[in-house]
């Protein structure tokens, strides 16, 4: 299969511009998410919404990226890679505007524009370092999931403080971000007169039919899901599982901080490591057997201190993170194939992505017991290693 978009000569991978070009999309695709969270209080106390409906904020978006993964292939193949990257970054910043404008039902429509934007760039970035980046795509994953858990954990970090400390209020903590899309927007407006774009032939019909047919497919795409998964519910109920010990709130915040920090470790070390060996199957045993081991500690809370436990979960879920965004590229056999696969992945990812805080707050609603979440996350990590195994042979997707 032809690839979407054929550089110009002038186009290298050592191109500095489109370098931090991808670097600064990939620092996008979290922050006007990970905002959220720390302003729920003041959010709630601003509107009056119920939890249930503030919990939408989350969930639109993860409805948004399983629904629009599928999607993006097919509208990238007319309009091309950095032409399609562009409009998301023009799409993002106007989601981020328009959420911020001071009444309820924008806050919800902008939500959902960010996260038609987001789901775009998660999907299209792969297939871009596969086709800019194919003899270094291990480097350059690791930069760009490491930028974009560094977004995650920045905009964490200082949400608050420009709410609280320089008065902007929740609305304006949630609008600054719109100036780091603008800036995405303005670096990355160079490469649209940078490459040429060729329309791939064949049918995108056929295309999806013999990925969906494919073992292997299934099984990076699984992967991924399972991941995601893991992830989310980590993020949304660590902070609960930590109190849940005798700890205080204060802890269980740095707790989750602390699992962030070293998520972002993981993501960034991790596709190195991959990338210098052509079967990533002891990476996956290695992540597994971290995740296993910190979940035990977390059941047993005599065994060890927590930040250990809190430290190797977060380093193995990035870790997985990152590998899942390599297999994406190492599997697939040219760009077309790394962005239609990118999109399954992620269809999937974000369909279970969205349903495991739900399953995990339901499980500990009806037991009242954080160790049977845990047994849960053991059940996913044992998937991760049947599936993970499948898609770390030295094997290729091809959609011919």
């Amino acid at each position: 299969m032809s690839q979407q978009t054929v550089p110009t000569p002038s186009v290298r991978p050592k191109d500095g511009l489109l370098i931090a070009g991808i670097l600064l999309i990939a620092l996008n695709l979290r922050p006007a998410l990970a905002a959220v969270g720390p302003l729920i209080g003041m959010i709630r106390d601003s509107t009056g919404l119920s939890n249930t409906m503030l919990g939408l904020l989350t969930t639109l978006p993860l409805l948004a990226f399983a629904s629009i993964s599928l999607v993006a292939p097919l509208v990238t193949r007319r309009y091309g890679i950095p032409g399609m990257l562009a409009a998301a970054m023009g799409l993002l910043t106007i989601g981020i505007a328009v959420r911020s404008i001071p009444a309820v039902f924008t806050l919800y429509i902008g939500t959902l524009l960010l996260g038609i934007a987001i789901a775009f760039g998660n999907v299209l970035l792969p297939g871009l370092v596969k086709q800019s980046f194919s003899k270094k795509f291990g480097l350059m994953t690791s930069m760009y999931s490491g930028a974009m858990g560094l977004g995650a954990a920045f905009a964490a970090g200082i949400t608050v403080p420009l709410a609280e400390g320089l008065s902007w209020g929740w609305r304006g903590a949630l609008a600054v971000w719109a100036a780091l899309a603008t800036m995405a927007l303005l670096l990355w407006l160079p490469q649209l007169s940078r490459s040429k774009y060729v329309r791939p032939p064949g049918s995108y019909k056929q295309a999806m039919k013999a990925l969906l047919a494919s073992r292997l497919a299934w099984n990076v795409a699984l992967f991924m899901g399972l991941q995601s998964l893991a992830y989310y519910v980590v993020l949304a109920w660590l902070p609960d599982m930590i109190q849940g010990r005798g700890e205080d709130a204060v802890f269980a915040g740095w707790m989750l901080s602390l699992s962030q920090a070293t998520g972002v470790l993981g993501s960034l070390l991790t596709p190195l490591w991959a990338g210098k060996r052509p079967d990533q199957r002891s990476i996956i045993i290695t992540l597994i057997a971290l995740e296993v081991v910190a979940l035990f500690g977390l059941i047993f809370p005599g065994i060890g201190p927590v930040q250990l436990w809190v430290a190797m979960i977060g380093f193995s879920l990035g870790g997985a993170f990152g590998l899942s965004l390599y297999l994406i590229v190492v599997r697939s056999s040219n760009t077309e194939t790394a962005t239609k696969l990118s999109g399954m992945a992620q269809a999937i990812g974000y369909s279970l992505a969205a349903t495991g805080p739900f399953i995990a707050g339901s499980l500990f609603d009806l037991t009242a017991n954080w160790n049977y979440v845990f047994v849960l996350l053991l059940g996913v990590a044992a998937l991760k290693l049947y599936t993970g195994l499948g898609a770390a042979r030295p094997e290729m997707v091809s959609l011919e």
